[in-house]
């Protein structure tokens, strides 16, 4: 099998076109990613499309369709690597041969494809000629399926840490007060980002002072789909008559318990009706770590972790945080017994300090976000 090609510049401007079309199916379509195609025919886009949800055709299927005859020697271009293998639908690649497509531009690779069929060989060996994109062009349809990909690579979801803190870094005062730091604006991004999220998580100080419900509200939820809430709790002592168990019926509660956690409550906890998954570890990293693990082995490849201090804390001196977003809110709340947002042992040096990788900024009404990546998207280039 000859190495893949490089794509055109003209295949390259129509690779951030199946990026955007993959962005449709962000918070539609898990456990399977995001993905987007289009189908060329010279320079001119005949076809396109994107993935939609599970069980429905893939997007590469649905710009062949798209296409009709006009896929007779056409290019193309996907960002993601074809399936080889059946699942709920038939293998992309069989479709692409089948439809006479003569090139195929793949953005970025998939993992899992290094254990199937090999989509890109599966093509060659059916004599498509095949490229593979690399540097800012891969990095930008990985960020596509940017959940996918690193469920796939490390058997752990993508983190995204949300924190709202005052300009001098507090989020809450000295009494305990919480309500509200960020705006109406900030707060309405927070719940599509939770629709969007195949898990929600907050630690047991978080869900002991706010009592949280952690669902999506005032926006859009796709049919059958509701994040699963998670409580991030050692020693199992989450309330019994909280809100998150008073509200089942609208979406299931998973608490993550320690070694250390008292088996009545645990056993208390499961009879309300909140599963419970106990890791061997009782703080700390490796606690945070194995909670991880078992969310993924649950295919959950996206969490929301909306905090509280200790978990991010944790979280960020872990180096377990893939994407940041820090909602900083106009006021100076002040005061020696007032919480930071990260607690912890923190960096011993500035260069120690995690870093967001070309931040983005934007207003939020009053509030400022600051977000972007900690870590990249695991995948080959």
């Amino acid at each position: 099998m000859s190495p893949p090609g490089r794509p055109s510049a003209s295949e390259r401007t129509h690779l951030i076109r199946a990026c955007e079309l993959a962005e449709r199916g962000r918070g539609h379509v898990s456990p399977n990613p995001a993905v987007g195609a289009v189908i060329l025919q010279g320079d001119q886009a005949v076809g396109e499309g994107w993935h939609e949800g599970p069980g429905l055709a893939h997007a590469e299927p649905v710009a062949i369709a798209a296409a009709g005859e006009a896929t007779r020697g056409a290019t193309l271009v996907c960002t993601l690597e074809p399936c080889s293998h059946t699942g709920r639908t038939g293998p992309c690649t069989q479709a692409i041969i089948d439809a006479g497509i003569a090139r195929v531009v793949v953005g970025a690779l998939d993992p899992l494809e290094r254990t199937r069929g090999q989509g890109v060989r599966v093509l060659q060996d059916a004599g498509i000629e095949v490229a593979v994109a690399d540097g800012d062009d891969a990095v930008r349809a990985r960020e596509a399926a940017s959940a996918f990909l690193t469920w796939a690579a490390t058997g752990r979801p993508e983190v995204l840490l949300k924190m709202a803190a005052s300009l001098d870094g507090r989020v809450a005062t000295r009494t305990g007060n919480t309500r509200w730091i960020s705006g109406p604006e900030a707060r309405t991004l927070v719940h599509r980002w939770r629709a969007e999220s195949d898990a929600v998580a907050v630690g047991i100080g978080t869900a002991v002072a706010d009592d949280p419900m952690l669902t999506a509200r005032d926006v859009e939820v796709p049919d059958g789909r509701a994040a699963l809430r998670v409580v991030l709790d050692p020693h199992a002592r989450l309330a019994l008559d909280c809100a998150l168990l008073s509200s089942l019926h609208e979406a299931p509660v998973l608490v993550i318990a320690g070694s250390a956690a008292d088996a009545g409550r645990v056993d208390a906890l499961r009879a309300a009706g909140a599963e419970v998954d106990v890791t061997d570890a009782d703080h700390g990293a490796g606690f945070l770590g194995q909670a991880l693990d078992a969310l993924g082995r649950r295919e959950v490849q996206s969490v929301l972790v909306e905090g509280g201090p200790t978990v991010a804390g944790g979280m960020l001196e872990a180096d377990l945080v893939d994407v940041l977003a820090w909602v900083v809110a106009p006021m100076v709340i002040g005061g020696d017994g007032a919480p930071m947002a990260a607690r912890g042992h923190g960096a011993d040096q500035i260069s120690d300090a995690p870093r967001i990788r070309s931040p983005r900024v934007e207003r939020l009404g009053d509030d400022v976000l600051v977000m972007g990546r900690l870590r990249p998207v695991p995948g080959e280039g």
